[in-house]
């Protein structure tokens, strides 16, 4: 049986088998080797990915932002000071409505401004642990 060797750990190999295989130099197994540079290329396409949603967050983002929250606070008083004025003209009170109508519409623009920005801040603050887990810097 001139065709049969051995191996390292005594065993049996084929003709023309490397008794290598599946080993690197370091002695680790290919498939470590290959789960790592998954592992690496997943978080290199993450960070591509997170790179490439971030280019719009620029001036022009954080201008929209400005006037997308201005506008949520500016529109209901608006909106407060037209029905107050139209009520008042209609019928003769003691009672300001386009004041009181202002008021409470300036509250619900603040409020509604609050509540957008703090639903803005724990979506990134989830981004921020999704990218801590996954290793992303």
């Amino acid at each position: 049986m001139a065709g049969n060797r051995l191996s390292e750990d005594g065993e049996r190999l084929e003709s023309g088998s490397d008794p290598n295989k599946g080993k690197r130099m370091d002695g680790k197994s290919n498939q470590s080797m290959w789960e790592q540079l998954s592992h690496e290329t997943g978080v290199k396409a993450r960070r591509k990915i997170k790179a490439q949603k971030g280019k719009n967050r620029g001036v022009w983002y954080a201008l929209g932002m400005l006037g997308l929250v201005g506008w949520s606070v500016v529109i209901p008083p608006l909106v407060g000071v037209a029905l107050g004025n139209w009520i008042d003209n209609r019928w003769q009170s003691d009672v300001s409505w386009t004041l009181m109508l202002f008021l409470i519409g300036l509250g619900l623009g603040l409020w509604n401004a609050w509540q957008w920005l703090k639903q803005e801040g724990l979506k990134t603050e989830k981004d921020q642990e999704m990218e801590e887990e996954n290793g992303i810097e």
